[in-house]
């Protein structure tokens, strides 16, 4: 296939051409596989610049994303792309062989760096995804630092560079800049731009940004970063959100009142962190779903209001395929259980399923939305997704949703969404829509139900 780049996209090449570290902080669809491999391919066999090139990117996509893109595209065809997967002995072999693109899934970059030590034989590094190095005490990002110095140039690609926040954006331009920027601690990062916003004698627990920080950081990183909008450069069919209230019966309803008040009063809304919150708001998510792991991690079931919800939804589809995410385990099982013969049902796994969806040979595709969340093309196969149950990760389901809603698309998207009426489905989906999916928002929404909890008791 014939590339013929938008304007946007040429830019994106000629930055990446001539900026030795650069982040392209690129909406989701617009192409930014194809703009960096095209930036590479001119270094490799036009320019002589780059020899070795590392891509690290979520493990899906370093299955298939980037080896997929390379081969689509007739300008593209010399370039020789290595996945760099599997055993110890897989990727060792893998790296000794002749290429030019070595494809490495990001939970195995501590185990690169140990590798090869000083001997670090990559001139140009790209990190696909940059949003998931946010964390400065992670393994991947103090091991990928280990070596910085002998990284010649260095791109970062996301579509989402602060999922949760201002303070995500220090330890990914940190990768690109070594701290000329944003400081080179991230003690002197948050002491610049940002105040404690919860805390208590000894401990902050969040963070809020000073007056004018987002326009003060902007600037400082403007130089560095690429920052485009899909809606400004993309005609995109209609995106349709659905969202179908899920009712359970009186008895059902008695049930999940029963279970949220034990839940929510065993906890002192004072004293609630981050791990409390998880645990109690999955456990709630649970319920609203339809079934709960007991002590012994077994799943018991407690109603089929979704199951049923979600059957009326593929028989109204009238055999168009459906995209399914789930949250747990036991969501999979049980919509695998419930569907009619004869229809062909996959879960995402590997590239073989990502081609048997974009050829229309799957009716029902289940799909944890961490593990599709980047980089998958799968617009091709359908344009239906079915929320079975949300998390607390706007992130996620933005990056989610993008799977069908992206470039290339030709159909409208329906997005429909299951929720428990007066359940917690309803908080997190009134987050998911405010955009303010955070873990304030989270321990607000659980404080606001306990206090109801025990105004009631």
């Amino acid at each position: 296939m014939k590339f013929v780049p938008h304007d946007y996209q040429r830019y994106c090449i000629n930055r990446m051409i001539t900026d030795a570290a650069l982040g392209l902080f690129l909406d989701m669809g617009l192409g930014k596989t194809v703009i960096t491999l095209t930036a590479i391919n001119d270094l490799r066999y036009n320019r002589f610049e780059v020899g070795k090139t590392l891509v690290i990117a979520p493990k899906k996509v370093a299955e298939d994303t980037w080896t997929r893109e390379a081969g689509k595209w007739d300008h593209l065809k010399l370039l020789r792309i290595v996945p760099v997967l599997g055993s110890r002995e897989k990727r060792i072999k893998a790296l000794n062989t002749p290429g030019d693109v070595y494809v490495l899934s990001r939970d195995n970059v501590q185990w690169l760096v140990d590798y090869y030590r000083n001997a670090w034989p990559f001139d140009a590094v790209i990190i696909d995804e940059l949003s998931s190095f946010k964390n400065p005490q992670a393994k991947r990002f103090k091991s990928l630092c280990l070596v910085r110095d002998h990284i010649r140039r260095i791109y970062g690609l996301t579509g989402t560079p602060a999922p949760n926040g201002l303070l995500d954006l220090w330890s990914q331009i940190y990768l690109l800049d070594q701290g000329q920027r944003l400081g080179t601690r991230i003690g002197q990062y948050r002491d610049e731009y940002f105040s404690p916003a919860s805390r208590n004698r000894e401990t902050i627990f969040s963070y809020a940004p000073l007056p004018g920080a987002d326009q003060a950081i902007q600037q400082q990183i403007a130089d560095i970063c690429i920052s485009l909008q899909a809606k400004d450069y993309l005609q995109l069919p209609e995106r349709i959100d659905n969202i179908i209230h899920v009712r359970l019966n009186a008895k059902e309803q008695a049930a999940y009142e029963k279970f949220e008040q034990e839940m929510l009063l065993e906890v002192d809304e004072a004293t609630l962190d981050a791990g409390s919150a998880a645990v109690l708001t999955g456990k709630l998510l649970q319920f609203c779903n339809g079934a709960v792991y007991d002590g012994d991690k077994n799943a018991v079931e407690v109603h089929s209001e979704k199951l049923e919800a979600f059957k009326e939804i593929v028989e109204g589809s009238q055999g168009k395929p459906i995209l399914v995410f789930y949250n747990f385990q036991h969501d999979k099982a049980r919509i695998m259980k419930c569907l009619p013969k004869g229809l062909r049902v996959a879960e995402l796994k590997g590239p073989g399923i990502i081609s048997q969806w974009n050829n229309r040979e799957i009716d029902v595709l289940l799909a944890h939305p961490a593990s599709a969340a980047y980089g998958l093309n799968l617009q091709a196969g359908g344009n239906i997704i079915v929320w079975f149950g949300l998390n607390w990760s706007l992130e996620l389901y933005q990056q989610a949703n993008a799977r069908l809603y992206r470039q290339g698309q030709q159909e409208n998207v329906i997005i429909h969404h299951l929720i428990v009426s007066g359940g917690m489905d309803e908080d997190v989906m009134a987050a998911l829509q405010n955009k303010q999916v955070t873990q304030d928002s989270l321990l607000a929404a659980l404080k606001a139900r306990i206090a109801k909890v025990k105004g009631e008791t």
